[in-house]
């Protein structure tokens, strides 16, 4: 009876505690501390690199309905090139552990297959409109979300926390919005002659995208932005050209070639080739999981352009799509998700960030200095020693 009596008073005591520590943190809740010049420029960038992506969108919807031109792989070799050609060069003009013959030596796998895995990702969303519905491509896209947080929590030990799944619940909410509205304008457009095709062909390119974003997170958080560009753009300019002679060569020579096609093939290139460029600076800021919730709001940046220039219907769902998804990605960020870093190895620690320093370099310092103040205060005992020694022999 009194075993009872003492495990409810255990029990009372503990929901006492628990209740004073949730009041208690919102008693001491300080929006200043949440809403900070960080996050408010991480969602201006990932805003930012949504348009981008918006850009791309537009260009590629006015090639295939305007001028019939359906080449997606051309339209990555171009981006890749470009990425190569600045990227890639940059690593070749380097000298020591950062030059591309080094880096190649040691991780030249890795950067295969992250080339490869990127190339196909694009591919096989661009395929899937083939066989499926926009609304389908729109709501299976977000499996990269889960897929993504579980390969941070697996690959790069980061910590999420419940906050962070109810804000990624809202930013799906929030699609559903969209897709919502998209049901309600009549906007379930594209081909149904293989949706089960399409669909699997979205959700593996959610994985692949899913497995890249992952590589980039690590890569620019403890190697370098330009060696991760530089390398996969290297193999995806090798693996797009094989793609494009082999699946593409008939579209290629039917294009008819004019100064609009140039134009939007230059613009799909240049909004690519800045996505490219701008996404590792706003991954290594917050996260990949955090970028892919901003990329949510491309699809509806579209939209909203498509009502001026392709004449779709409005819906204030789309409105309401924007603002959840906008709360849901604050609320991700509100929260920071701290990862396990790990020290890199002999052959990564030695590879040169573009600014020109190491990675760990503050935490190498550190670790210097205290050694040193070790080393003096083991000396300075081995005197007092001394000294005690032989005033005890005199």
């Amino acid at each position: 009876m009194a075993t009872e009596q003492s495990q409810d008073a255990s029990r009372d005591s503990s929901h006492q505690t628990q209740s004073c520590g949730l009041s208690e943190r919102i008693r001491k809740f300080r929006p200043k501390e949440v809403f900070t010049w960080q996050l408010a420029r991480t969602l201006a960038m990932g805003q930012g690199l949504a348009g981008l992506i918006c850009g791309t969108a537009i260009s590629s919807q006015y090639l295939a309905t305007s001028f019939h031109v359906n080449t997606p792989m051309l339209q990555s070799f171009l981006n890749y090139t470009l990425l190569c050609v600045t990227y890639t060069t940059m690593l070749t003009c380097r000298t020591g552990d950062g030059n591309i013959l080094q880096i190649l030596k040691r991780r030249w796998w890795k950067y295969l297959l992250l080339g490869l895995v990127d190339v196909e990702a694009n591919y096989a969303v661009v395929k899937a409109y083939q066989y499926t519905t926009i609304t389908s491509v729109q709501l299976l896209d977000c499996f990269v979300i889960p897929v993504l947080m579980l390969l941070s929590w697996w690959v790069l030990k980061a910590h999420y926390r419940p906050v962070h799944y109810v804000a990624v619940c809202i930013c799906l909410l929030g699609v559903g919005a969209m897709v919502g509205a998209d049901l309600l304008a009549g906007r379930d457009q594209g081909s149904t002659s293989n949706i089960l095709l399409g669909d699997g062909l979205v959700l593996i390119s959610a994985t692949l995208y899913a497995v890249s974003n992952v590589g980039q997170e690590y890569t620019v958080k403890n190697l370098s932005r330009v060696e991760f560009l530089g390398m996969v753009s290297l193999f995806g300019t090798i693996f797009s050209t094989i793609q494009m002679v082999v699946l593409e060569r008939n579209e290629i020579a039917a294009i008819q070639w004019s100064w609009q096609v140039v134009l939007l093939f230059s613009a799909y290139a240049l909004c690519m080739y800045a996505l490219y460029s701008c996404m590792p600076i706003v991954v290594k800021l917050s996260s990949a999981t955090s970028v892919n919730l901003s990329l949510l709001t491309a699809d509806l940046f579209s939209l909203f352009c498509g009502i001026f220039l392709f004449q779709y219907n409005f819906s204030g769902l789309y409105l309401v799509s924007l603002v959840v998804i906008l709360i849901g990605f604050v609320t991700f960020n509100a929260v920071p998700t701290p990862t396990d870093r790990k020290e890199p190895d002999a052959s990564s620690s030695s590879s040169i960030c573009e600014e020109g320093y190491y990675d760990n370099s503050v935490a190498s310092q550190d670790d210097i200095t205290k050694q040193e103040v070790a080393v003096r205060i083991s000396a300075e005992e081995e005197e007092d020693a001394v000294v005690v020694g032989r005033s005890t022999k005199m």
